[in-house]
Formats: structure tokens, sequence, C-alpha cells
């Protein structure tokens, strides 16, 4: 009996895949309801539904919703950009500094938030010059995806391994004397960027000029940066509480809902504004990974990557990377890396090597493998739609020319570099 329940699981988690990749539009409905099944058929009982979900997780993805989003109004991050276009000499160079400017926001803010700020200043340089923007954006939006995951808050795979791990902010920068998986994703961006000068070198024209950007308030920004200052001082605390970080995030996106409310005459509908469908994504992606987790399938996962590897600590720290470039290139990141986080810590811990490596892999493996198609990862999806209102239908084969040796330049010397600090 308890076999057949186990292999109903694994089939509904695995239904559930199956339709958010075929039907994308949807994935919210199908996620719900595979919830909805494994509670109507007792696979898992609610109270086990109820403590799979990691209440961190949601504190820290909302509160630097509520941020982001006051950030986005405050004009500052135009402003920049801007501020980035007037110092390059030609178009290919302010190409090149919007795509890093859309990589630092990353590192603090949600991807498809990054997309929404810098995006519309892309297309009317494409617009100005009557040019097509699709490898503007494309550039824009794996910039973005790379960068997500240097820091613990800049991408929800980043915020569930931080949780999952107990890592602090400061872990991702330098860990145990050692450099934190920031450097490999640095390291990492100045090979992609390298293929993306040879997208872009040839855009010689002169840099278009821009209306100068007023703005709003420079409050929302003093906010995001006193937020980031408060987690990394948190992290110097020892024995701080579980939920500290989650309170952090959301003690400070309350803040600057108040202070709107209160000094800004504006008005602004933080209700409409927030991620509604990622937030209720992750919370029913909690459940079925945690009802794979409690009939022991995480357990099976493992194994099969160890009969793969065998006693190869490197192949099986390979194995873990490649599978999740491939993977994510076709997935959504967010439920497989909750699925595969205790994965990469068990196969660490039956061959006797430190968990590190595993989890940084499969976190780069995941993050980034979502730029090979766009499909794969919800600015992509972004960048996509933004692309369709321009009138420009980009195929799979168009994304891909940018993602993929983007993708493969980020990972290949990432992956290196974290097996040769932590292995």
């Amino acid at each position: 009996m308890e076999t057949s329940s186990k292999w109903f699981v694994l089939a509904v988690f695995l239904i559930c895949y199956f339709l958010i990749i075929a039907k994308r539009k949807y994935y919210l409905l199908f996620a719900w309801a595979g919830v909805g099944i494994l509670l109507s058929f007792g696979s898992i009982l609610p109270r086990e539904a109820i403590s799979s979900i990691n209440l961190n997780v949601l504190g820290i993805f909302a509160g630097t919703c509520f941020l982001s989003s006051l950030f986005i109004h405050s004009g500052v991050p135009t402003l920049l950009a801007n501020k980035l276009i007037a110092k390059t000499k030609t178009v290919g160079w302010a190409l090149m500094a919007m795509c890093l400017l859309s990589g630092f926001i990353s590192s603090f803010a949600e991807n498809v938030v990054t997309i929404m700020i810098i995006a519309p200043v892309a297309i009317e340089v494409a617009r100005r010059l009557k040019v097509s923007p699709v490898s503007f954006l494309i550039g824009i939006a794996v910039s973005s995806n790379l960068q997500g995951c240097a820091t613990m808050i800049g991408d929800s795979p980043s915020i569930i391994m931080a949780v999952a791990t107990k890592m602090n902010f400061i872990d991702f920068f330098w860990m145990q004397g050692r450099p934190g998986i920031f450097f490999a994703v640095e390291l990492g961006a100045v090979a992609s960027f390298f293929v993306l000068y040879l997208i872009f070198r040839r855009y010689k024209q002169p840099t278009v000029k821009f209306e100068k950007q007023d703005v709003k308030s420079w409050v929302p920004t003093g906010l995001m940066i006193a937020m980031v200052l408060t987690l990394a001082i948190s992290s110097l605390f020892k024995n701080r509480p579980y939920y500290a970080i989650a309170f952090i995030c959301l003690g400070y996106g309350a803040l600057g809902v108040f202070w709107h409310l209160i000094f800004h005459k504006e008005k602004v509908s933080f209700f409409k504004t927030f991620d509604w469908n990622t937030f209720l994504f992750l919370t029913a992606v909690f459940v079925l990974v945690g009802s794979l987790s409690a009939k022991g399938i995480i357990d099976m996962i493992a194994k099969g990557i160890l009969d793969l590897a065998g006693s190869n600590a490197f192949l099986a720290y390979s194995a873990i990377v490649w599978i999740s470039v491939v993977v994510s290139a076709f997935v959504d990141n967010i439920p497989y890396t909750m699925a595969m986080i205790p994965v990469a810590q068990l196969v660490a811990s039956n061959l006797g090597m430190p968990w590190q490596p595993y989890v940084f892999g499969l976190l780069i493996g995941t993050c980034l493998g979502g730029n090979i198609t766009p499909i794969a990862a919800s600015a992509n999806v972004v960048t996509m739609g933004m692309l369709r209102k321009e009138g420009h239908n980009t195929s799979f084969a168009e994304f891909a020319r940018v993602g993929v040796p983007f993708t493969l330049a980020a990972v290949l010397i990432a992956y290196i570099f974290i097996w040769l600090v932590w292995a």
C-alpha cells in the first residue's frame, strides 16, 4: 500500500509538472489542483501540508516585492539607466550598460521587476534607431536571470536555498573562509558578457539622447539599502531567531508601504502590483515537494544519481549541475529547486563531501539553465510578452541564439570555480 501511495504521489507531481510546462498560462491552477488531489486521496494530511509550507521564504518574498514596487515607482532605476546610456558612445555599449544595470538590480530585486524597469528603455532605443529590439530584450532578460542567484534576496531559488541550508546574507559572499556563490556568478558573468559583446558590437550607431528623468523620491532606494545592510548585520548574530530574515524583509516592506500611504500623494495599488501568482505558486509547490519528501521519493532520486556516479564525487557533482541546466531549460526552476536541494544534500552526505559544491552547483545550473529557452523563467516569459506587444513574435531559435552561448559560458566558468574552491 505504501509503495502504491509513493508512485501515486510521484505521478501527481509529474503530471502537474507536465501540465505547467504545456499550458504555462494555467500553471497556478495546475499546481493547486495537484495539492487538492493529494489532500483528497489522503496522500498528504492537512497538518503535513501546512507544516511543509516555509513561511520564512514567503515572508522574504513578500517583503522584497513591496519594496521593489516602490523602487520602480520612484523613478530611480530609469534615472540610472539614462545616466549609464549618456556615458556611452555607441548603442552597442549602451545596451551592454543596460544589461549590466539589469544584472545589478536583479541581485536585490525580483527578475521580473528588473525587466519591467529596464526593458522599456531598450525598446525606446530600438525604436529611435529603427532596429529590432529582440536581441536587446533577450540580453537584458538573461543578464537578469544570471545575477538573480548572486545574493540571498535576488531570486526565489536563492531564497529557497538560503532557508534550506541556513545560509545568511554574508554567506553568499564569504563562507567558512572561502569565497561564496556570489563570486562564482560574477566570474560566469564576465564570460557571458563577452558573449553579449560579440552580439551587440555591430550596433555602432551613436547613442541616442533621452529626456531628463525626475526622481519622485529617494526613500524607497534608502529603504532597499537599509534592508540589505540590516540583513548583513543580522548575519553576525549566531543565535538569531529562525524567522528573523522574514521579519526584516517584511518590516522594511511594511515601512515602505506606510511611508507611501502617509507622505506620498500618488496612489499605488499594492494589492494589484504584488506578485500574487508567484506567492501562491510557491505555497502550492511547498506542499507538492513536501509530499515527495514524506514518501521517500527524494531518497530515490538521490540514489539514482549515486548509482550513476558511483563513488566518483566529481561525476556526481557534474551530473547535478548539467542535469539541472537541461531540465531548467524547459521547466520552472522554483519546484525543481525545492525538490532537488535535499537530493543534493543527501548525495553529498553519502559521498562524505561538503554540501556546498553540490547545492551551489544545483543553484547555478537551475538559475542559468532557464536562460536557454523563452519559457523556462518568468523574466523570459515577460520579455516575450513585451516583444509581442511591439509586434515581434520571437521564436525559440531566436531566443536560443543568445541564450545558449550565454548560458554555456556562464555555467562552465562557475562550475569549475565552485568545484576548485569547495571540493
